[in-house]
C-alpha cells in the first residue's frame, strides 16, 4: 500500500517529571504515532516525531453474500459426509458419500447441483447447471406471457341516448373488435340534465347494443339508477374456444356415398 513516513528531529531540551507514553492518532486517512522515552530522564535532547500515512481509507471487508447458483454449487457447504444422489438421467441413486457424488459428476463432465440443502441427507443432482438455468428462466419467461395474454384490458365505449346510425356501428364494430382480441368493454350513456327523462331510451339503446353484440359476450355488471349508465361485457369463452378449434374435416365415407347416391 502506497504511504510515506517522515521524522523530524528537535533540538530543544524538554524537563520531564513523569514519563511519557507514546501517543497515537489513527483514522481511515492516516496514521499519527508521537514516540518519545517512557524513562524519567532529568532532560531530554531529542523529540522524534513519526508520522505515517496510508493511503486507500479504511480497513475491514466488504464480502458479497453469495449468488443462488453460487451455493447451489457449493457442495462444500454441504456438513454431512453423506447426500441423496440423483443422475443424469433424473434415476436416484441412493445414499452415496459426497466424494463420490462429486466423481460421478466428474465422469459425466457436468455439475453436481444441490437440491435440498436441508434435508437429511441432502439432496444433489447431476446436471448440466447452465442448461438447467436456461430451461428454468424460458419457464419463468413463458409463463409471465401467459399471464399476460390471460390478463383482461377494460375497454371503455361511450354513447349518447340519441347517438346515431354512423356513430352507433362504429362503436359495434369496435367493440366486437375489443371482444375478439379477450378484452372486457364497458358501455356508457351519460345523462345530463334534462336527459335524465330519457332514461328509458338510454336503457333501450344499451340492451340492443348487447343483442348486436351477440354471442361473442356475457354480462358482468351493469348499473341502470345512476346518471351515467353502463353495462360491462367479457368475451364468452366458449364462442371463443369454438373459434380457436380447426375446423374438422369431412369423413371421405360420407363425401363418396353423397357423390354416389347425387
Amino acid at each position: 500500500m502506497a504511504g510515506f513516513t517522515s521524522t523530524f528531529h528537535h533540538p530543544f531540551k524538554l524537563q520531564l517529571s513523569k514519563p511519557l507514553r507514546p501517543l497515537s492518532f489513527h483514522s481511515n486517512l492516516f496514521t499519527l504515532r508521537l514516540q518519545r522515552p517512557a524513562t524519567r530522564w532529568p532532560s531530554v535532547s531529542s523529540t522524534t516525531n513519526v508520522i505515517v500515512s496510508r493511503y486507500g481509507g479504511g480497513g475491514g471487508s466488504s464480502r458479497k453474500p453469495k449468488s443462488n447458483d453460487d451455493q447451489a454449487l457449493d457442495i462444500s457447504s454441504i456438513r454431512s459426509d453423506k447426500v441423496r444422489l440423483i443422475d443424469q438421467q433424473q434415476n436416484m441413486v441412493g445414499i452415496v458419500s459426497k466424494g463420490e457424488a462429486l466423481q460421478m459428476a466428474d465422469n459425466a463432465e457436468l455439475d453436481l447441483v444441490i437440491l435440498s440443502p436441508d434435508a437429511d441427507p441432502p439432496v444433489v443432482r447431476i446436471m448440466d447447471y447452465n442448461k438447467y438455468r436456461y430451461e428454468l428462466q424460458k419457464k419463468k419467461r413463458d409463463q409471465q406471457k401467459k399471464s399476460l395474454a390471460s390478463r383482461m384490458d377494460l375497454k371503455e365505449l361511450k354513447m349518447g341516448y340519441n347517438i346515431d346510425v354512423h356513430d352507433y356501428s362504429v362503436r359495434l364494430k369496435a367493440a366486437k373488435k375489443f371482444l375478439n382480441n379477450g378484452d372486457k368493454v364497458k358501455i356508457i350513456v351519460n345523462l345530463k340534465g334534462r336527459e335524465n327523462d330519457f332514461r328509458n331510451n338510454a336503457i333501450e339503446l344499451i340492451r340492443r347494443f348487447q343483442n348486436d353484440v351477440g354471442e361473442l359476450a356475457v354480462e358482468e355488471n351493469k348499473n341502470f339508477r345512476d346518471r351515467n349508465i353502463f353495462i360491462i361485457l367479457v368475451p364468452n369463452k366458449a364462442v371463443a374456444q369454438k373459434a380457436q378449434e380447426p375446423p374438422k374435416k369431412k369423413d371421405k365415407s360420407t363425401a363418396n356415398e353423397v357423390s354416389a347416391g347425387v
